[in-house]
């Protein structure tokens, strides 16, 4: 696709910089400029901010106070038009009345204002506000989300057991006893766009709201290749058989840490037996009806979320835009 990384969360060019993870001396110079700034996170949500009738990400000085609450050091992000930029977990901070039951939500709705920071900015569902992010904004909060609930969950070494470190700014932990390195894992998944004739095959999984539908998807096993992964996958939860299988697009997701492989296949069968295991409900939608759907005049089936991978190839389906 031409227009594949125009997808929420797609590159933007971003200069990472990786050469500069090992020289910790150019770093901590490059931590004294006065552009330099740090996106902390709260329990996996940004500090955010407006930006016009967008959203941006909201950005502190090194050394600001909000920053006491790190957990680790800062993760490196990279330049950012020359700018240097890091990303800090700040789950230490115990703000006062919180509501627990919206925490860890699919779609968390509540915000959080740090005493420290001001109302201008706050903590928010990266799921929420993804799409009033700008590209590099985007990239940046993918990034960070990504790498720091890495660290989150993966603070011993996985060979001996004992609690590692971080090094390479952020990119790399290293047991200090066995001498093991651990690098941030990506969760390969395959989202399918199954066509036949003029239908798209739709499912829906347990929990999601009511009435959404989106394409089916899965994990890449080990040993296994994209168009197989795609081929099994449908295969598993609806039974339906898929010839040829072509890539589209990717999208990292960071929910926690997936690259979604966006690919389309040709279904050579059409009945449908759901596996209940798997997904809930799966049906053959009319290019028509799912531009009904996309109009909200179908009163059964809602689209995916403005942002997810599916609702991007579905949209370009439906506008011809696939090549």
């Amino acid at each position: 696709m031409k227009i594949a990384e125009t997808v929420t969360f797609g590159g933007s060019a971003l200069d990472r910089r990786a050469d500069l993870r090992s020289r910790p001396d150019t770093l901590a110079s490059l931590m004294l400029q006065d552009d330099a700034g740090i996106v902390p996170f709260w329990r996996g949500k940004p500090l955010v901010t407006r930006a016009g009738d967008d959203i941006a990400l909201g950005w502190l000085k090194p050394g600001h106070e909000a920053l006491e609450d790190a957990v680790e050091p800062p993760v490196f992000l990279g330049l950012d038009e020359g700018r240097p930029v890091w990303a800090a977990d700040i789950s230490r901070w115990n703000p006062e009345d919180v509501d627990l039951s919206t925490l860890g939500l699919f779609l968390d709705p509540s915000e959080q204002h740090h005493p420290d920071i001001g109302d201008d900015m706050w903590f928010a569902e990266l799921r929420a506000v993804m799409i009033r992010l700008d590209p590099r904004n985007a990239e940046l909060a993918a990034s960070a989300k990504a790498v720091l609930g890495w660290h989150q969950t993966h603070g011993f070494c996985s060979r001996c057991g004992s609690r590692s470190r971080i090094e390479m700014a952020g990119w790399q932990r290293v047991c200090p006893d066995c001498g093991g390195h651990h690098f941030p894992r990506t969760d390969p998944v395959v989202i399918m766009l199954i066509l036949n004739g003029n239908d798209v095959l739709l499912g829906r999984s347990p929990g999601w709201p009511e009435g959404m539908y989106s394409l089916l998807a899965g994990f890449v096993e080990p040993g296994e290749s994209l168009e197989a992964a795609v081929r099994r996958e449908v295969f598993e939860e609806t039974a339906v058989k898929v010839g040829s299988v072509s890539y589209l697009a990717s999208q990292p997701w960071p929910f926690p840490a997936s690259l979604m492989f966006g690919c389309m296949g040709h279904a050579t069968s059409r009945e449908i037996e759901v596996d209940p295991e798997e997904i809930e409900h799966a049906l053959w939608v009319s290019r028509e009806r799912l531009a009904a759907a996309f109009r909200n005049e179908d009163d059964t089936i809602k689209p995916a979320r403005p942002g997810a991978i599916a609702r991007f190839l579905l949209e370009n389906w439906l506008a011809d835009r696939l090549d």
